[in-house]
């Protein structure tokens, strides 16, 4: 129950700066969307369930290929910035609402897709309830995002010290780990028997930022906003000394995004 209440609270986070978070965060690659397409049938006509849909960062990319989406968002602020977002696609309702309380509509969905918010619904609920809400055939399309090896490979190990100095929970000697080290998982899917092989497509993608454009997406980060205002600053003061006075102002960050697949099965 505490691990229960912890993630609750943590996911509460995001909706505390919604604009900046929609400002901040970057869009998931182009080729994701075609992938969706090819292997999912996202398109004209498809209906899709997104769970967790932010600001709506996969959903108008869905919505700009005519399909027939229904959004839930757990924050009101986060909902909001997303509908201003969709209101010109008069076939996407954004619902504000936990998942787990959200009751399923008769009618089952082409495509439930979950973008970087998946592991932030109670584990007891995501693959059952997901599983629910497609028809037999439908397709589970999860995306994780993780940032890995490259990019500003200098400064993201000398900025380990500033997170040992400001957040206690941070393991001593961390460094990032390559792209291939990043485990293939869908054994929380197999072990439900809902679900057909899970296939896996990445995508390795680099971000350039400015110290400004850096701490601000920091400060969409779960872990960094959970932390006290002390530490926080301290943190991002940091940070900030560190990209201004030994990397000119501008550092790139390397992104892995992984799509993960999954038919449910009849």
């Amino acid at each position: 129950m505490a691990d229960h209440d912890h993630l609750h609270r943590l996911r509460q986070t995001f909706n505390e700066d919604a604009e900046l978070y929609d400002r901040a965060r970057p869009c998931y690659p182009a080729e994701l969307f075609r992938d969706l397409d090819r292997l999912a049938g996202t398109g004209p006509g498809c209906r899709v369930l997104e769970i967790g849909c932010g600001t709506g960062k996969a959903t108008v990319p869905l919505a700009e290929r005519g399909c027939v989406i229904t959004a839930v968002e757990l924050g009101a602020d986060m909902a909001a910035v997303a509908r201003r977002h969709l209101a010109p696609f008069p076939e996407v309702e954004v619902v504000t609402s936990a998942f787990e309380d959200w009751p399923l509509p008769p009618r089952p969905f082409d495509v439930v897709l979950s973008a970087t918010a998946f592991h932030w619904i109670d584990p007891r609920v995501r693959v059952g309830k997901a599983a629910d809400a497609l028809r037999p055939g439908g397709v589970l399309a999860t995306v994780a995002t993780y940032h890995v090896a490259g990019g500003s490979g200098e400064f993201f190990a000398q900025v380990q010290d500033c997170y040992e100095r400001f957040d206690p929970s941070t393991p001593p000697g961390l460094r990032l780990s390559p792209s291939g080290d990043i485990p293939l998982d869908s054994a929380e899917l197999d072990r439900s028997g809902r679900f057909g092989p899970a296939a896996f497509h990445r995508y390795e993608w680099d971000m350039p930022y400015t110290t400004d454009e850096y701490v601000d997406v920091l400060n969409t980060y779960s872990g960094h906003r959970a932390l006290g205002p002390e530490a926080r600053a301290g943190l991002l003061r940091c940070i900030r000394s560190l990209i201004d006075g030994l990397h000119g102002g501008r550092i790139v960050k390397r992104y892995l995004t992984e799509l993960r697949l999954a038919h449910r099965l009849p």
